[in-house]
């Protein structure tokens, strides 16, 4: 009975070893984000975005720890710092990689974010780019959860501003979640997590 996790070790660890540097710093980067060390994972994000020029994917990821931590953070000084931040590395990755979706999203919820830190300063001055944006990215990637997703939240967020129904967007949340079950990402470390969230935003928002 040894011999198959002596097998299963050596396989592991071959598999390990025969990582590119890439592969080994994407991998350690998702390992701090999962334990919640998120300066820690979008700082190697950041470095690794250095040494990988023609990449979009750790610009991408660098930006998007940081537009989540802005969220998250009541500290209006982190919250600016963490935007700034996220901006010079979404503009990173889209010259890398034009009409991406995922960029788009990202871009999205960036704009959104502004907005929550200063809705008069920047809410009606971001709102349409952010509609503009899902329009776009929809018409780019319509099967894509994550853009289904973002956009169904973001009519959400408005419908609950201009305190409108919500239920006429409670169907694509429920979409998105279907088409988590189906997506294939394009590529090793392409994004393809979200379902979570969308079952979240569809409890909260739609009785689900």
């Amino acid at each position: 009975m040894k011999i198959p996790y002596l097998l299963i070790a050596l396989f592991f660890s071959y598999t390990l070893w025969s990582q590119s540097p890439y592969q080994k710093g994407m991998t350690k980067a998702f390992e701090l984000w999962e334990q919640d060390e998120t300066l820690q994972a979008s700082q190697l994000f950041e470095r690794i975005a250095v040494a990988e020029t023609d990449n979009w994917l750790p610009p991408f990821y660098a930006g998007q720890i940081l537009i989540l931590e802005a969220f998250t953070t009541d500290d209006k000084t982190v919250m600016v710092e963490s935007l700034k931040k996220a901006e010079d590395f979404i503009q990173t990755a889209q010259l890398r990689s034009r009409n991406n979706p995922e960029i788009m999203v990202a871009e999205a919820q960036l704009l959104t974010a502004w907005i929550v830190y200063d809705s008069d300063q920047y809410g009606m001055k971001n709102s349409m780019k952010i509609t503009e944006i899902y329009k776009k990215a929809m018409a780019l990637a319509p099967e894509n959860p994550r853009v289904v997703l973002g956009n169904a939240e973001w009519n959400i967020g408005s419908a609950k501003f201009f305190n409108k129904d919500v239920t006429p967007y409670c169907s694509e949340v429920q979409r998105a979640i279907d088409l988590f079950a189906t997506f294939k990402a394009k590529g090793e470390f392409y994004p393809s997590g979200g379902k979570e969230h969308a079952l979240q935003v569809l409890e909260t928002n739609c009785g689900g």
